[in-house]
């Protein structure tokens, strides 16, 4: 029974911290320093599916937040993303 309570607090902080790290949409990055641009042209389904590509390549590249400034497609999405620090 220990051993399980220890288990679970470890995934919950896991999970806590995780999303501690992630980079955050903004739209509006007064104060902030742009670092770079990302761009997503893997086909996305949906634009959820592009957002959550353009975040997970924002947090590769470094970036504490991003701010999506295109996107487009009929089937499949591709958008840009702004980089911040």
């Amino acid at each position: 029974m220990k051993t399980v309570k220890m288990i679970l607090t470890a995934i919950i902080f896991s999970t806590v911290s995780l999303s501690c790290l992630a980079a955050t949409e903004t739209t509006m990055p007064h104060g902030l320093t742009r670092i770079g641009r990302v761009t997503d042209n893997s086909g996305a389904g949906t634009l959820s599916d592009l957002q959550s590509n353009l975040a997970a390549k924002a947090d590769a590249a470094g970036a504490r937040y991003y701010r999506i400034i295109a996107a487009g497609g009929n089937n499949s999405y591709s958008g840009a993303a702004d980089i911040y620090k």
